[in-house]
């Protein structure tokens, strides 16, 4: 099959089955980077690992494939897409099989970063595809197939990860990832054109490194921060160093890319195109509001009511459903009216429901009561992610797709990064307050020995999201009282604070969608014949 160099041509007459082919590896990369979340406490009794240790198992992953998005994004454009992506698929399928068969914890967290660099590889390669295998007037349909994958796989997750850690055992929530992976690949290399830009280019390997190393000290503080209290981390290192380190890094990786002439790892020529700096801007505070709204609900669900991860994993899953289907419809609405209108709408639709879910949701109740909230943020979520890909990507030269693709997701990515830290930290301040005082308030219905203990520890189970155990040494008709108390008083702190969070939430989309008023008026593309499904 030649290669195609040039989207000026018409690379294939059949895109959708090479979308569906790509968005595979995709879709696998995604749920997996969701699924593992349900297997903490597993893995810390498998193979032995302490909590910290388990938690860098999730945060390694996330940590090498938001920092290498940028760079294999423009490996792409000089490699070729195709193979980028199936290299991508190779290495994630081969890091998930270490997985399964780790034997320690730097075994499985060495295989995680692995994993990570199998992620990074494919994902931006599967964006750069659909600017060159479609036209600009479907791109929006081809970004509603992306956007519905990105909104339910990581709601799958739970769901898939609940059902194989109850009838079958932790290594399989990697092990599935073997024969999916070599499918695809095979896939890839016999029905996917082996397209890439239209001329050659060299890699930034300067900007390569301070991008990197400038990333690295970015996400590594936030994603650590809290672990550390934002203090020291060893000797004169602290939080806060890091991070300043990683944005001085960064400024230097700005300014090394303006003075590159020829082939900048970023070219400065991206942010030449208005909708793309808007829209790279609009996906870094979309996904600073967004990226709490489940973290929020799924510990509402499992600590504050007692749902299994299973149990949560359905309760969230037509969401999810909701959110693929917006999506797909969303993408035509793009094609038809542009993605800044959709996006929109989409944006306040989502903050809306925030408020109905913070209206119904209570220490009390069934799961039916969010159903109202979830189902508008259901379909909320589904109406920005296309239009936000569209919107973004309208206008940028083809030629530089990979980068573009790498440069967004990055944005994304901190904004997901930052968002996780901040509101998690927002979480955590205003459950220590809330639970304190809902502690203060209950005391009176123990024993006069634990009440104070009782205070004290309420307060404290705010870093850890979970009701405190009851002390050692009391009859059972005092545990289960301490129990009860605890239980109800962890209910009631957690959804007064869960109550702030999501209003916060709802504020910053609130915030993109304002932002939204900075894209381009849209301009329906000129006519172009269509290519088959």
């Amino acid at each position: 099959m030649p290669e195609v160099k040039s989207t000026e041509q018409l690379v294939t007459r059949r895109p959708w089955p090479v979308l569906a082919i790509m968005c595979i590896g995709f879709f696998m990369s995604l749920l997996d980077g969701s699924i593992v979340n349900v297997a903490v406490p597993t893995l810390i009794h498998g193979i032995g690992a302490s909590y910290d240790q388990v938690l860098w198992v999730i945060d390694g992953y996330m940590l090498v494939f938001s920092v290498l998005l940028i760079t294999t994004g423009r490996l792409g454009d000089i490699f070729g897409y195709r193979r980028l992506y199936v290299i991508g698929i190779i290495v994630f399928t081969f890091a998930s099989a270490l997985c399964g068969l780790a034997t320690s914890p730097g075994w499985l967290l060495a295989a995680r970063a692995l994993q990570g660099l199998g992620g990074a590889l494919l994902f931006p390669q599967v964006i750069s595809s659909i600017l060159t295998i479609f036209p600009p007037r479907l791109r929006g349909r081809a970004f509603g197939l992306f956007g519905a994958i990105v909104g339910f796989a990581p709601v799958l997750g739970p769901v898939v990860g609940g059902f194989l850690l109850a009838h079958l055992s932790w290594r399989w929530i990697f092990f599935i990832n073997i024969p999916i992976g070599i499918v695809t690949a095979v896939l890839a290399l016999a029905f996917v054109p082996p397209m890439r830009s239209g001329r050659t280019h060299r890699l930034d390997l300067v900007g390569v490194a301070l991008a990197t190393a400038g990333l690295s000290g970015i996400v590594f503080g936030l994603i650590e921060g809290e672990r550390y209290d934002w203090g020291t981390i060893t000797g004169p290192i602290n939080i806060i160093s890091v991070i300043v380190a990683g944005v001085a890094l960064l400024v230097v990786f700005v300014l090394w890319q303006h003075r590159q002439r020829h082939e900048p790892l970023m070219p400065p020529a991206l942010f030449s195109s208005r909708n793309f700096a808007v829209g790279s801007w609009v996906g870094f505070v979309f996904q600073l509001g967004m990226i709490g709204i489940m973290f929020v609900v799924v510990l509402y669900l499992q600590m504050a009511r007692g749902y299994s991860a299973l149990e949560t994993g359905l309760v969230v899953l037509p969401n999810a459903v909701l959110t693929a289907v917006g999506s797909a419809y969303a993408g035509r609405l793009s094609d038809r009216f542009g993605g800044k209108r959709v996006l929109m709408i989409g944006l306040m639709s989502l903050a809306a429901g925030l408020l109905v879910l913070v209206a119904m949701a209570g220490p009390a109740g069934s799961a039916w009561n969010l159903l109202p909230g979830l189902t508008i943020i259901g379909i909320a979520s589904g109406a920005t992610f296309a239009p936000l890909q569209q919107a973004t990507m309208h206008g940028v030269d083809p030629r530089l797709a990979g980068a573009a693709s790498g440069v967004s997701s990055t944005t994304r990515q901190i904004g997901g990064v930052l968002g996780t830290a901040v509101l998690g930290a927002l979480l955590s301040a205003r459950l220590s307050s809330t639970l304190r005082t809902e502690a203060e308030k209950r005391a009176g219905q123990l024993p006069e020995s634990l009440r104070s203990q009782f205070i004290d520890s309420s307060a404290a189970a705010a870093r850890h999201y979970s009701p405190p155990t009851p002390p050692d040494g009391l009859d059972l008709a005092t545990t289960a009282l301490y129990e009860r108390v605890t239980t109800d008083t962890f209910a009631v702190g957690f959804v007064d604070a869960m109550h702030t969070t999501l209003v916060a939430c709802a504020m910053v989309l609130v915030a993109a969608a304002l932002f939204c008023f900075l894209f381009s008026p849209h301009r329906k593309p000129t006519s172009e014949p269509a290519p088959q499904d």
